[in-house]
């Protein structure tokens, strides 16, 4: 359990990773559970991932809670591994059920099919792997936690 919160509280790489990956994950998570960002909200995701995406209601309901609630975890650095870890496992899950297939690059150009490749998804991953790694960092509630209680 120790573990879980230790981290450098004097270092800003973390802080800055952490930050990086939650600013563009929350939009995401925004659209899926209120509707922001021209989102479709809590039900309209539900009914796309259980329905055209063929999820499991409990992994729909994962998806719209990780993608929402671990960004405002990251931003206050509180169980920032947890939450890093579960923001990395659900963007696994999407590369490889809906991305892998249309290859590295973004493929929005004039005659693309409008498909996204797995280019942004390596950039969250490594953001996502740094957090893992690095714990919170300056500024986040895990280095107080760990100062204060270990």
């Amino acid at each position: 359990m120790k573990q879980l919160f230790a981290t450098n509280p004097a270092s800003i790489t973390p802080l800055i990773a952490r930050l990086a990956l939650g600013i563009v994950v929350f939009p995401h998570g925004a659209q899926k559970l209120l509707g922001w960002f021209g989102g479709s909200g809590f039900e309209g995701t539900m009914g796309f991932l259980t329905g055209s995406a063929g999820l499991p209601w409990i992994v729909g309901l994962l998806v719209i809670l990780i993608e929402f609630f671990g960004p405002l975890m990251l931003f206050l650095g509180a169980a920032t591994r947890v939450a890093a870890l579960g923001i990395l496992g659900n963007f696994i899950g999407i590369v490889l059920t809906a991305h892998s297939s249309t290859g590295f690059f973004m493929n929005w150009g004039a005659e693309a099919n409008k498909e996204e490749g797995i280019e942004y998804f390596i950039l969250l991953f490594g953001l996502a792997l740094i957090v893992l790694i690095a714990g919170g960092g300056k500024a986040s509630v895990d280095a107080e936690l760990a100062k204060n209680r270990y």
